[in-house]
């Protein structure tokens, strides 16, 4: 068995990209592209209760919800994974520059918002 210890991953050809190959060989992967830039755990009032690379989370009315991202991705064009508690469905609202914007139904069929505590990954 080897241990690799390191503090830093720099790539060859360009520092800010590492590309992995995956199973059987034939495909890559750019590892930046696959890890999440931001995370949250937050309450039903957008306050952060855990979280990585968010600032703060702000509370627009029932059930919409905005987050300030800390370090922003490199376009609005990136990629969140969103759910809530207790079957709310969670829906992107809109993306901008620095913040990443939700909106939590209770159920698929209803036009309600409802404030739930909510969570979600951005990758970029």
């Amino acid at each position: 068995m080897s241990t690799l210890l390191l503090n830093t991953l720099t790539g060859k050809t360009s520092a800010g990209s590492i590309v992995v190959t995956g199973e059987g060989g034939s495909t890559t992967t750019n590892l930046q592209q696959g890890v999440a830039k931001a995370w949250v755990d937050a309450t039903n009032a957008a306050a952060l209760t855990d979280s990585f690379n968010l600032a703060s989370g702000t509370d627009n009315g029932t059930g919409d919800y905005t987050y300030a991202i800390t370090n922003d991705m490199a376009s609005v064009n990136y990629s969140a994974v969103a759910n809530a508690e207790e079957l709310a469905i969670a829906c992107k609202k809109g993306q901008t520059a620095g913040t990443y914007n939700i909106r939590l139904f209770g159920r698929a069929d209803s036009i309600a918002n409802e404030d739930k505590e909510n969570f979600f990954a951005i990758f970029g």
